[in-house]
């Protein structure tokens, strides 16, 4: 399970926009203009599909896609994967960087891997460039041998699914009414990852019991939270997830896109408005970051994310270094002690420096709690964009970078 504190200064007359917010949310679930929040039942006939598939060949999962198309993938497959072991290797082709696409072409067996191209639109540039060099190095006979170990994933009749249909692939529908970066617990993350290996059911269904608890008001925190973030904006602009587990870095990054291409718009009054997301690891960034924190601009507010339990007894052993006795006060502990310890000095120094913070706390790492943490930031998302009176769902910036690209590459 997931429980929640919070420093966030208490603020006023927020009574009425929490609840139009709350009421803006449930209109788009009970309408189905936004389809992410019926997922969670919706996708366990994905969990279905994806056992009915002969993968006992498949050692590994190839995924090729950018954005909300492996953002939580990843961020799932490295997350569970301590408590996975069995699971298949994942290897994702997601940049346009030659040398790591060079790389990883290296670690690709072609007779144990399966391939997953994933793209909404089904014209993403990075994706099909990247697809077309997979087929091209591994001479892939898509209309024979190698058609049963490629996978579509993406938009009912987009350019993708036209070529899928040509070519007889596996292919599997996004529904129109979820975007690319609520996208993870449709088929864009269960397939794959349940073919992996991972429980994707168990996680669909903690993320359905938090939703319920949300619409059933007994989540209120998160009413609370969005309130404080919206009413604070234009002095803390700036939002941080401290996460301590390396484990979460991937969630942190996902995070970021989820808020950056939400939140990020002119709103109705052509007022540019948003929080800028930031991601951080701890302890490392203590050494970093949290300098910036503390002392600089009090333009941020923070989130903790923390596990208590790692269900991992690694101690610092009972050894006296010659010259620094000082740090023997820590023999005999366990990591997971010292950096929850840490965790919790850390925001207490905030706290008393005045910084906006908040923690989550996983009692441990499991299907359940993942699946809540996913749909936790998507409906906090949400809430923040009514506040802030924008489209949450769509991203226009985003599009004119592709249009000035397409031209620019038309011309070269």
């Amino acid at each position: 399970m997931l429980s929640f504190s919070s420093n966030f200064a208490p603020t006023q007359g927020g009574e009425r926009q929490m609840k139009d917010s709350f009421e803006a949310l449930k209109e788009e679930m009970q309408s189905d203009k936004v389809g992410y929040y019926k997922l969670p039942t919706l996708s366990q006939k994905f969990v279905q599909l994806a056992n009915s598939i002969d993968a006992s060949s498949f050692s590994q999962i190839v995924v090729i896609g950018i954005g909300g198309s492996t953002l939580g993938i990843k961020a799932i497959n490295s997350i569970l994967r301590p408590i996975t072991p069995s699971a298949k290797e994942m290897i994702f082709f997601e940049n346009s960087d030659p040398i790591a696409i060079s790389e990883n072409l290296l670690k690709v067996n072609k007779e144990k891997a399966c391939f997953f191209i994933i793209s909404k639109s089904g014209g993403t540039i990075e994706t099909t460039s990247i697809f077309k060099t997979i087929i091209n190095y591994f001479s892939l006979d898509l209309s024979g041998a190698d058609n049963n170990r490629v996978f579509a994933i993406t938009d009912n009749d987009s350019t993708l699914s036209v070529f899928a249909k040509h070519h007889k692939l596996h292919e599997f529908n996004i529904p129109d009414n979820v975007g690319g970066r609520f996208s993870v617990l449709s088929a864009v993350g269960v397939v794959p990852l349940q073919m992996a290996g991972y429980d994707m059911s168990l996680l669909l269904n903690g993320a359905g019991d938090f939703i319920t608890r949300f619409f059933e008001n007994r989540e209120s925190h998160l009413l609370e939270k969005a309130y404080s973030l919206y009413e604070n904006s234009k002095t803390q602009s700036i939002n941080v997830v401290f996460s301590y587990a390396d484990r979460l870095e991937d969630l942190t990054k996902w995070y970021v896109q989820l808020w950056g291409e939400s939140l990020g718009k002119l709103n109705g009054c052509e007022e540019r408005v948003g929080l800028t997301p930031i991601g951080i690891i701890g302890s490392v960034d203590q050494h970093s970051f949290l300098q910036l924190i503390i002392e600089g601009p009090k333009d941020k507010s923070v989130t903790f994310i923390k596990i208590n339990d790692f269900k991992n007894n690694l101690t610092i052993p009972d050894i006296t270094l010659e010259g620094i006795e000082k740090t023997n006060f820590i023999n005999n502990k366990s990591f997971n002690a010292l950096i929850n310890a840490q965790c919790d000095a850390t925001m207490e120094s905030l706290i008393q420096s005045g910084v906006n913070s908040d923690l989550i706390t996983l009692d441990f790492i499991s299907e359940e709690n993942i699946g809540a943490m996913i749909v936790y930031y998507e409906l906090l998302t949400s809430l923040l964009g009514t506040m802030f009176k924008v489209n949450t769902y769509n991203q226009p910036g985003v599009e004119l970078g592709k249009v000035i690209l397409y031209k620019n590459l038309e011309n070269s």
